[in-house]
């Protein structure tokens, strides 16, 4: 009897203390799954909005020289020729040189006056061009093979249809506006691909109006660009017009067949697939309440079928009216997926390691709940901005995984990968946290900004190929590194360009010296090329801005350094030219 009595009371001790610990385990996997949760949608918020950044970046790289390249055909104070036949060998030295400031994607450079004159230079290689005049104002243009900056003019072909530029849609755009301005995106009817056009007015030498100088840019490359994207199995990233329109998308097409069989305009909300047209029209209802949609925003709304999606956006938008919406959208199951499986397995061994030993089942748990806290810790301190925050989780499963990923994640949103150095966010975030320091002291101390720009980048990587370049930037790198004191930063900017800053400088006297000593130090011969071409030498146009004469916000100082190293830039290519004039 005694021995029954003490069965029962065992089963009803253990029972109910069993049952206690099941439910344990259950709700710290709750917990777990919901800490996981947390932690992944902190990361995919920063991993989408960098990935915006990103096609910005490149989309701003894009774009970006067209300017210059009307400001080379045309430098402001140049005014047009009542006539081109008058002007045509000057004509044809500007144009060459505005064709080979970004010869990739603006080869193609062009001129139309009030009297129906034209004149456009296409380049077709490094030394092959085509010469494209209509002199007359009425009848077809000619076209004229030549190659070399100066040679000589072929045989001419003439088109078989009339072109009109005063009828062209970037004519009217460049004349009826002051500024630069950008056409609308039209499809080219030679390669059927999308193409915009960036145009300005010019004048004659009495100030009125005499014609337009424009240049076309392909945005092939724009596309190309988002298909080249590593996204999840469902997520999507397009470029789109506040129109709707469609500039590229990373799955599927970006144009529609017309009822004649060509191309045409799609609309992101006649898309075919649904996480375009869905994302679309909620990103356009968050645009206009966006304060500053020029930096990378999140959202998370529902598609049509009720399922949760994340989504990125920013607007890229300069002052000649370029304004396109870059969307990224990701189902949150993509997220979430490794995380609901890893809970699933992970309750199921807590509820049966439960059963098995009560006190090994909750230390398990204990420790996974610890860790995905930490972890939790960790991604809302990055979402904060601390891209520093320390994560202390060394594991073997899916929570390890997740947890280098972490730390891969911070590794490459403060660093770049080919040189080391910090990348751009890194600078700009150091940048504004030195303001805030100027902002927090009585006597603050001014800083200097030093905006970097290869020369002859590109004839290195075209002569010695894009590995040696790579080194190359490697060494200008390491070179900076070791030129610079501790407490300044320098960073990679974009491509062969950099920044630094000066951490603290007396006066502008300081910070011409450093800069005058960074050019010296890279002007010496390049160690990453071949002994045979130790006289090689990179060297780099600097630009400086001091805070706070020059500017009083790292927008500003980053613009006023970039227009004076484009200014000395072009003043060593004039004394080149200059200098290669007098020897010949």
């Amino acid at each position: 009897m005694k021995l029954l009595q003490f069965l029962s009371l065992r089963q009803m001790l253990t029972v109910p203390y069993v049952v206690l610990v099941l439910f344990l385990a259950a709700a710290i996997g709750g917990l777990s799954y919901s800490a996981g949760r947390v932690a992944v949608d902190t990361l995919s918020n920063q991993l989408l909005s960098e990935m915006v950044y990103r096609i910005a970046q490149a989309a701003e790289r894009h774009v970006f020289g067209a300017s210059a390249v009307l400001e080379t055909a045309f430098p402001s104070g140049v005014a047009a020729p009542e006539h081109i036949g008058a002007d045509l060998d000057n004509l044809r030295t500007r144009f060459w040189l505005a064709t080979s400031v970004h010869r990739d994607p603006n080869h193609y450079a062009y001129y139309g006056d009030r009297n129906g004159e034209f004149f456009g230079l296409w380049r077709h290689s490094e030394r092959e061009a085509e010469l494209r005049l209509r002199t007359s104002g009425k009848g077809p243009r000619s076209i004229y093979r030549f190659s070399g900056i100066a040679g000589e003019l072929r045989e001419p072909v003439s088109e078989t249809r009339v072109f009109e530029p005063r009828e062209r849609p970037w004519f009217k755009s460049g004349q009826s506006s002051a500024l630069h301005t950008w056409t609308s995106v039209y499809i080219d009817f030679k390669t059927e691909e999308l193409v915009a056009t960036r145009a300005r007015r010019v004048n004659n030498a009495q100030g009125e109006f005499q014609g337009v100088v424009a240049t076309d840019l392909s945005l092939q490359q724009v596309n190309q660009f988002l298909r080249s994207l590593k996204l999840t199995a469902n997520g999507i990233a397009y470029v789109v017009e506040p129109d709707g329109n469609l500039i590229g998308t990373s799955r599927g097409p970006h144009l529609r067949k017309d009822a004649a069989g060509g191309n045409a305009r799609l609309n992101a909300e006649a898309s075919a697939d649904p996480l375009v047209v869905d994302s679309y029209r909620e990103i356009r209802k968050l645009l206009p309440d966006s304060a500053d949609a020029t930096h990378p925003r999140t959202a998370v709304f529902a598609t049509a079928d009720d399922q949760p999606v994340e989504a990125a956006y920013a607007r890229l938008q300069d002052a000649a009216g370029l304004d396109w919406t870059i969307v990224i959208a990701v189902p949150r199951s993509d997220f979430l997926g490794g995380v609901t499986q890893s809970y699933q397995r992970n309750v199921g061994l807590a509820l049966l390691a439960s059963l098995m030993t009560v006190v090994i089942g909750l230390m398990v748990l204990s420790v996974v709940a610890g860790d995905l806290k930490r972890l939790a810790i960790a991604a809302r301190n990055v979402g904060d901005g601390d891209f520093n925050a320390t994560l202390d989780v060394t594991r073997r499963d899916e929570i390890g995984d997740l947890a280098k990923s972490f730390r891969a994640m911070q590794s490459k949103l403060l660093s770049d990968r080919l040189t080391g150095l910090a990348n751009r966010e890194a600078f700009l975030r150091r940048v504004d946290d030195r303001l805030a320091q100027q902002h927090a002291v009585a006597d603050p101390r001014p800083f200097a900004i030093l905006f970097i720009d290869l020369n002859d980048f590109k004839h290195i990587n075209d002569s010695f190929g894009h590995d040696v370049g790579d080194k190359v930037l490697q060494e200008i790198a390491q070179r900076m590194l070791g030129g610079l004191r501790s407490r300044d930063m320098v960073a990679r900017y974009a491509g062969d360009e950099f920044v630094v800053m000066l951490d603290a400088v007396h006066n502008r006297h300081d910070a011409e010296s450093a800069r005058s000593k960074l050019e010296h130090l890279l002007e010496t011969p390049l160690r990453s090329l071949a002994p045979t071409e130790t006289g090689a030498r990179a060297g780099a146009a600097v630009g400086l801005a001091i805070y706070p004469d020059d500017g009083q916000d790292v927008e500003s100082l980053l613009r006023c350094s970039d227009a004076d190293m484009y200014r000395r830039k072009q003043a060593r290519q004039a004394a080149r030219r200059k200098a290669s004039g007098s020897l010949g």
